[in-house]
């Protein structure tokens, strides 16, 4: 016979596993699993309203100041630099898609469904800074950043390399202007990918060759795409994150051969809305978090969902993609 003693131990303990599981699932930030298939996409679903809706996780997540060792920036003979400002738990990573998807032509009721956009804080401008500047917040920081030299030569400073309580002032303004948090003054990679940006925009890469048709351009050495039609842009150029080591985003011609809005990958189970496949299971889509993040993709070109939204109603079935260069 089990004593009263037991039996409120036993209660207490099947009320505080309740409790946890509650609270796990509402942290959760995996999506719901689908129906297994044998294919790396589900059958059409039967309703726009049936269509699987991306995570939301970083409107309820509580904030965390330092990531996942692994998300951290790696640089030889340097620390890995951390997120600058408190963040909820990064999502999970977008696999992509490993193998060519099953091509199917999507229902009406399907195409008129817009993928479900994520908050506006998912693609906050976060530089990446040392622990300590991460955990003290320091009005300007002493600290050299690992693009020092290339933000100095942008800002028309001495490009020595070294960071001065100059430098440091004229890199901070720039951060303010651009939004990029936190303003501290430190050349980190997000601050460098702002510029390459800017440059992209006023020096355009003559690499990507002109043709009389549309083609969408991707700069692996930079981390940005573009659209070119006759060799002037018409839309771009806008920071991507291509394939990370192991997983690179194939160089070289390719084409446009299927578009998916709504597509969600059941071989891995994450949502890429906006699918433009070009080269097997590449393809661009819209991620639901930083483009910035690394280490980087499974070889598709993530872009931001605001960004993956404006490509799809620029490219076009039949489009030529030129991938060239290689990534950092």
């Amino acid at each position: 016979m089990i004593s009263k003693r037991t039996r409120q131990g036993l209660t207490l303990l099947l009320a505080v596993a309740a409790a946890l599981s509650t609270t796990q699932a509402a942290a959760d930030p995996v999506p719901p699993k689908p129906q297994p298939s044998a294919t790396a996409v589900p059958q059409p679903p039967a309703s726009a309203s049936s269509l699987p809706h991306p995570p939301l996780a970083l409107q309820a997540a509580p904030p965390v100041l330092l990531p996942d060792p692994a998300q951290a920036w790696p640089l030889p003979g340097a620390p890995a630099l951390v997120p600058g400002i408190a963040q909820a738990p990064p999502q999970p990573d977008t696999p992509d898609q490993g193998i060519a998807p099953k091509v199917y032509r999507p229902s009406a009721a399907e195409e008129a469904h817009e993928p479900l956009a994520p908050p506006s804080l998912a693609y906050a401008p976060v530089e990446y800074v040392p622990q300590a500047d991460a955990l003290s917040a320091p009005a300007c920081s002493a600290s050299t950043g690992p693009y020092q030299k290339q933000v100095e030569r942008w800002l028309k400073l001495k490009a020595d390399g070294k960071q001065s309580a100059a430098d440091c002032r004229a890199i901070k303004a720039f951060q303010i202007k651009q939004g990029i948090r936190p303003a501290i003054g430190f050349a980190g990679p997000v601050t460098y990918a702002r510029i390459r940006e800017l440059q992209a925009r006023k020096d355009p890469d003559s690499r990507c060759p002109k043709r009389a048709g549309q083609v969408a351009c991707v700069d692996l050495s930079r981390q940005l795409m573009w659209v070119s039609k006759g060799g002037k842009r018409v839309f771009g150029p806008v920071p991507v994150r291509t394939g990370r080591y192991g997983y690179g985003t194939r160089t070289g011609w390719h084409k446009v051969y299927w578009r998916h809005k709504n597509h969600y990958s059941t071989l891995y189970e994450a949502p890429m809305p906006y699918s433009q496949f070009f080269d097997g299971g590449q393809a661009f889509h819209g991620i639901y978090g930083s483009v910035y993040r690394p280490p980087g993709s499974h070889g598709c070109v993530n872009m931001t969902f605001g960004d993956a939204r404006r490509l799809w109603a620029v490219l076009k079935p039949g489009d030529q993609v030129y991938v060239w260069g290689n990534k950092p």
